[in-house]
């Protein structure tokens, strides 16, 4: 009875966590659009034809700011969390349906995938997550350090 009290709710456990990781919605999905259909617009006018070489040459060079690229590095940990949710769920869901068919294994072997993937995912979107924060502080680093040499060499100089 007890083992049965368990599975229920680590299920409703797994379940719960599904469910936030989904309800996050990605704000990247509802502005892709328009910049699609504006770039086709500039692709088809004849007008700036010339143009667009130049564009995607400044598109190119530009890096991001130590600020975006830790918002990235946030980005990318989310990310990965909400696909590992996603398979801790699909795991969980394959367990209970083969629990319920009265075999203990494969429920076992499904939640452990789920289990699996969770870990994989987990582990790669902070990886890249912490990278990519790791890089924005190293640039904050040194727009503070350039910051401070031109204020050594314009103000505290030395009287002579």
């Amino acid at each position: 009875m007890k083992s049965v009290f368990r599975l229920t709710c680590l299920g409703a456990l797994g379940f719960a966590i599904a469910v936030c990781g989904w309800g996050q919605s990605s704000p990247d999905q509802a502005s892709a659009e328009p910049q699609k259909t504006n770039q086709e617009e500039k692709q088809t006018s004849p007008d700036n034809a010339s143009a667009e070489p130049q564009k995607t040459k400044q598109k190119e060079k530009q890096t991001r700011t130590p600020g975006k690229e830790m918002g990235k590095g946030g980005e990318d940990i989310g990310k990965g969390v909400a696909k590992g949710t996603g398979d801790l769920a699909k795991g969980t869901a394959g367990g209970v349906g083969e629990l319920a068919r009265g075999n203990v294994g494969s429920a076992g072997a499904s939640f452990g995938k789920g289990v699996a993937g969770l870990g994989k995912n987990v582990t790669v979107g902070t990886a890249k997550g912490v990278g990519k924060i790791g890089k924005g502080v190293g640039g904050e680093f040194k727009k503070l350090g350039g910051k401070s040499k031109k204020k050594d060499e314009t103000g505290s100089g030395a009287p002579g």
